[in-house]
């Protein structure tokens, strides 16, 4: 072996430094494994498939997931899988967005289409992550913006979600979160919320009637991954002085092919 030939195995202790580990690169590229394992078809992924994938110790890999969890790059499912967090599913946006048949593309097209003002969201825990926001043509803004995360019942995305989840599932997220009053017409109950969580399950579409914020009505529906499973979702935001509850509702078709849309992309 030549003098400056290095170890063929990318583990090593070994180092280029005097014999010292780069922690700080071995670090980064466990971290890019684990995101490439978590990231792989078939998610959400178990910790030992994790650990497999990525060739890195149990230790190492709690340690890592848990801080990926922690700034948004993974979300932990309820039953010990790991699965893409929002903030990267909001990197792959960004990138995606720039081509023709990307999110962005979908979103514009929506907003054209109904004047309104679209969000895009991600499910992250106990709550959504908005990752896009296009304006209205009308004059006057929300107060959402991009990063903002909301709860689950009190938003049309976040009720679109729960509705696709199982009812323990869905039911185990809301006692973690509870169900806070934001507005006089916000559901604070689980019999309330599980009834309205049905009637979007029939109609396809969730509402929020000023359950969130008070003169703000939203349509939305839920974005699935391949197995079925809520990753977020899209709404169509307006003003209840501007547009009637039975107006809003006639963009439910035109939502609905956006977020199949933005499900095959995504």
């Amino acid at each position: 072996m030549s003098t400056d030939q290095r170890p063929e195995n990318p583990e090593s202790e070994s180092t280029l430094r005097g014999g010292r580990t780069s922690q700080a690169g071995t670090a980064l590229e466990k971290s890019m494994r684990i995101l490439e394992a978590v990231a792989a078809p078939g998610g959400p992924h178990r910790l030992t498939d994790v650990m497999a994938a990525a060739r890195v110790p149990k230790s190492s890999t709690f340690r890592i997931l848990a801080s990926l969890i922690a700034q948004g790059f993974v979300r932990s499912e309820s039953d010990s899988r790991y699965g893409v967090g929002p903030r990267l599913f909001g990197l792959s946006a960004t990138v995606v967005g720039g081509e023709p048949t990307g999110i962005e593309h979908i979103l514009r097209e929506l907003q054209q289409s109904t004047g309104q003002t679209v969000h895009l969201a991600l499910h992250s825990g106990e709550t959504i992550t908005y990752i896009r926001k296009l304006e209205s043509d009308q004059p006057f803004q929300t107060a959402s913006r991009i990063g903002m995360r909301m709860p689950l019942h009190t938003t049309a995305i976040g009720k679109s979600i729960l509705a696709h989840l199982p009812d323990k599932e869905a039911q185990t997220l809301i006692t973690k979160a509870g169900l806070p009053r934001r507005t006089p017409k916000t559901l604070t109950t689980w019999p309330a919320l599980e009834a309205e969580l049905a009637r979007v399950r029939e109609q396809g579409f969730a509402l929020d009637d000023e359950e969130n914020e008070a003169t703000i009505r939203c349509i939305g529906t839920a974005i699935l991954d391949p197995q079925g499973r809520p990753i977020g979702g899209a709404s169509i935001t307006t003003v209840t002085f501007l547009v009637s509850r039975e107006k809003i509702e006639t963009y439910a078709p035109a939502l609905a092919a956006a977020t199949r849309a933005l499900a095959a992309v995504m």
